[in-house]
């Protein structure tokens, strides 16, 4: 069994390897196993701070690494069935619920589980953040659990994020809407469906207006985990650029760490300590 990264370095046939220690621990196990030569597969969060995410990618850079962050839900299918749908989007909402369970209570439910969809929702609006309005409550433990975001993009796009780990129910879906068509994605299903506005003559689902056509695109079931390690070692064999690279990362870190801000800054404005105190 190996215990630590010089046992693991002491190996000569590793090529590519897998960090998925704490994110307080992913600089340290990352930026040698880089320096060595082999290429990595970050867990999200990329880093607990962009300093220590800059570091990463410049370690990457300076060694010509494969670097890859584990953005899970982008390799989900029906992500990736919705890409070629994407034409203008001006609103999203966003449900990421789960019931409370004893893991990651060492970070709050914004780099726990909403990083996610930040990461998602980033990737399909390509636009940067205007201004960021949130708040959040420790619910079950001493770190947020329960989140609401608002979020504006210099394109004109709202965003509204929830996420919550104290739930009774399991919940991950993302609707967004564009140009005379509504978009609404489910992740645990690994489905869509489309709904647009105007006279179409290509076949649908039923609806009851007739001036909105439904459809479901085709989507080809797979195992997200099994389908980004697959694009990584792909990545890795060809050296080419990764799906997911370091700075795609380090958007969604520094999108969350903001959210986090915004937080605090919310519950200091209205006493919160206080309020929980009593």
């Amino acid at each position: 069994m190996i215990s630590d990264i010089k046992q693991l370095l002491s190996r000569d046939k590793i090529q590519a390897a897998s960090v998925a220690v704490p994110t307080d621990h992913h600089l340290a196990v990352a930026r040698p196993l880089m320096q060595a030569g082999i290429d990595v597969l970050i867990e999200k969060p990329l880093a607990s701070s962009l300093a220590q995410a800059d570091q990463l990618i410049a370690v990457a850079k300076e060694y010509d690494r494969i670097a890859q962050v584990g953005h899970l839900e982008r390799f989900n299918p029906a992500v990736r069935a919705t890409l070629p749908l994407i034409t203008q989007p001006m609103f999203f909402e966003v449900h990421r619920l789960s019931v409370f369970t004893p893991r990651s209570l060492d970070v709050d439910v914004v780099l726990d589980l909403m990083i996610h969809d930040l990461d998602v929702v980033l990737s399909f609006v390509k636009s940067t953040i205007k201004e960021i309005r949130a708040v959040g409550l420790p619910i079950l433990s001493g770190k947020v659990d329960i989140a609401n975001v608002r979020m504006e993009f210099d394109s004109g796009c709202i965003a509204n994020f929830t996420a919550s780990r104290v739930s009774t129910e399991r919940v991950r879906k993302v609707r967004f809407f564009q140009p005379s068509q509504y978009v609404s994605i489910d992740y645990a299903r690994q489905d869509v469906l489309v709904f647009t506005l105007g006279k179409t003559e290509a076949p649908g689902i039923p609806s009851v207006n007739p001036q909105i056509k439904v459809a479901k695109p085709a989507i080809t079931a797979a195992e997200p985990l099994h389908a980004e390690l697959k694009s990584f070692l792909q990545a890795v064999r060809q050296r080419s650029q990764p799906a997911i690279p370091l700075e795609d990362g380090r958007r969604a870190l520094a999108a969350a760490l903001d959210i986090v801000a915004a937080i605090l800054e919310h519950g200091k404005n209205i006493r919160l300590d206080r309020l929980t105190a009593g």
